[in-house]
């Protein structure tokens, strides 16, 4: 039976191919973010699937603009079924110079947002009885690495915040659902777009997963929501569990390969067009649509071993063992290797 989904951050990366993904099985989707043009692209590719489509224009950090446009994707949609909250800001630089303002702002996109979006949900699915929240995190929750404290904060303070309104939703006795799924390096537009202070062009650490592998997950945890993570990519399971095992050398081999392992070869301007204030998808001749893959297609994968075995656990013991051990052989060998950030991908490292 369709669904009503509500997805922030739709209008592109992860969001808008989660929007893709539930649009492809019938249900009905909400598209929440703040760029227009992409916002207005997303609902063309679901309306050519023959799913319907609202789009529903609001900053995740205003509470008065989402609760605004939720109620207007259930006045058209009706009663919201899943809240999917993907939307994010970062900035790649060190700590010491990021403004506290800009900081502030990703606090309140990438963690506030979630709150929010939270909150809104709840209010919305509690006096029915039903609904399923999708926090959508990053590997990055669990181990943070250098040039992205903002975010990596936010990431960890999602973690914290969803654990706490599950106990919550126990303690009521609710049928509500809220679970959380952890992504790897994912090929989206962030990289091109996100605020940057680095001397060159910002790159997901390999091994780096399209959009799509991300969304299949996302729907798979709104069907079936669990108190347990969902980890896609074995890079993600294996940096947290790194984490748990041996985060003093972590933190070494971090602040050792973390900076160029982030960074392609090639240089970028310090002025380059970002996000974190304004959408960059324009208006009118300056309209651009930036869809969901980053500029890293020839790098990513289509599909992921550790993530079906996520979604079959009875199955995945002997599959995600073979996995796990290429994963962990791979790291080794390219930990040896000495030419990182040329843009190859050639040193190991974690990115969300």
């Amino acid at each position: 039976m369709p669904r009503t989904v509500l997805v922030t951050g739709a209008s592109a990366g992860v969001g808008r191919a989660v929007a893709r993904e539930f649009g492809r099985r019938g249900d009905g989707v909400g598209l929440v973010a703040r760029g227009r043009t992409g916002l207005g692209a997303a609902a063309a590719e679901l309306r050519e699937m023959g799913a319907e489509a609202v789009v529903a224009p609001a900053d995740v950090a205003d509470e008065a603009a989402l609760r605004a446009a939720a109620d207007h994707v259930e006045s058209l949609l009706g009663p919201i079924d899943v809240w999917v909250n993907v939307a994010f800001a970062s900035v790649f630089a060190p700590f010491t110079e990021i403004a506290p303002e800009e900081f502030r702002r990703v606090t309140e996109v990438s963690y506030l947002g979630y709150v929010n979006g939270t909150r809104e949900a709840l209010t919305r699915m509690k006096p029915r009885g039903t609904g399923t929240i999708v926090q959508v995190g990053s590997a990055l929750g669990t181990r943070s690495i250098p040039l992205q404290s903002a975010y990596c904060g936010a990431k960890h303070a999602v973690n914290g915040f969803t654990s706490s309104i599950r106990t919550e939703l126990l303690h009521e006795k609710s049928r509500v659902r809220i679970t959380v799924v952890q992504l790897p390096a994912v090929n989206t537009p962030q990289f091109s777009w996100t605020l940057s202070r680095l001397p060159r062009h910002p790159q997901p650490v390999p091994p780096i997963y399209q959009p799509e592998v991300a969304a299949r997950a996302v729907v798979h945890a709104a069907d079936h929501p669990r108190r347990k993570q969902y980890y896609v990519g074995a890079s993600t399971l294996l940096t947290i569990l790194g984490e748990k095992t041996a985060a003093g050398l972590l933190d070494r081999y971090l602040a050792r390969t973390g900076y160029d392992a982030q960074q392609t070869a090639r240089p970028v301007p310090a002025d380059r067009p970002h996000n974190l204030w304004q959408p960059l998808d324009g208006d009118g001749e300056d309209a651009r649509d930036h869809r969901a893959h980053g500029v890293f297609d020839d790098k990513a994968r289509e599909g992921s071993v550790q993530a079906w075995c996520s979604r079959h656990t009875r199955a995945a013991g002997p599959v995600l063992a073979l996995a796990l051990g290429a994963a962990a052989a791979g790291a080794l060998r390219r930990t040896g290797r000495t030419t990182a950030g040329d843009g190859t991908g050639r040193r190991i490292g974690w990115s969300g």
